[in-house]
């Protein structure tokens, strides 16, 4: 299985085409995450792969760090941004362990379709803890691989043996819960659009 940022930079260029599958879905989780913006809010997006919906979310706070393992995803977001006249958008490379951040520094940090794709997703969630404010929140939106039919749970190591799908972990939603209860959070709201997904905001 090739490293999460080989895998992301050769697929930079088609995951940028990419639609989204559920418009209705992913409308619903802009408008309740542009609910509890601030003007003066800075926000920290990791895994924000090409960049769309940091854009979207930049004229409601102050300013957002957005941050991707993939140097190919993040020029292409960085384009996104020149083209739109977007500038209180900043892109880096890095992930939440190798970047030099400083804690409590975020009012929002948002990890959307990312904490299923780590290898070590109570890491990331401790850290997103440290870097928010006290009250801060954490909005995630997460697929639930264990959820999936039996034939995608089948199916995705031969792909990740293929080099057509990358890590994925397999925890439930309760899980998820348990880890961000057990990092400090208290859940804020939560949907599931479908059984294989979850939309979360947590709060510090």
């Amino acid at each position: 299985m090739k490293s999460s940022k080989e895998f992301w930079d050769k697929s930079a260029q088609r995951y940028a085409k990419s639609q989204v599958r559920d418009e209705a879905s992913y409308q619903k989780k802009l408008a309740i995450t542009q609910g509890y913006f601030q003007p003066n809010w800075s926000v920290l997006e990791f895994g924000c792969g090409t960049g769309s919906t940091a854009l979207v979310h930049a004229p409601h706070v102050k300013e957002i760090l957005a941050t991707d393992i993939s140097d190919k995803m993040l020029e292409i977001a960085a384009q996104k941004a020149r083209d739109a006249g977007v500038e209180n958008v900043r892109f880096q490379q890095g992930t939440l362990e190798s970047l030099a951040l400083e804690a409590g520094s975020f009012d929002a940090v948002l990890g959307l379709n990312i904490l299923h794709l780590l290898e070590n997703p109570e890491t990331a969630i401790a850290r997103v803890h440290e870097l928010l404010k006290p009250g801060g929140v954490f909005v995630s939106s997460t697929a639930l691989v264990g959820e999936l039919m039996v034939l995608w749970r089948l199916l995705i190591p031969a792909m990740q043996a293929m080099g057509l799908a990358p890590f994925v972990n397999r925890f439930s939603r309760q899980s998820l819960v348990t880890m961000l209860t057990n990092a400090g959070f208290s859940i804020d709201y939560e949907w599931q659009p479908g059984k294989s997904s979850v939309f979360l905001v947590a709060r510090k």
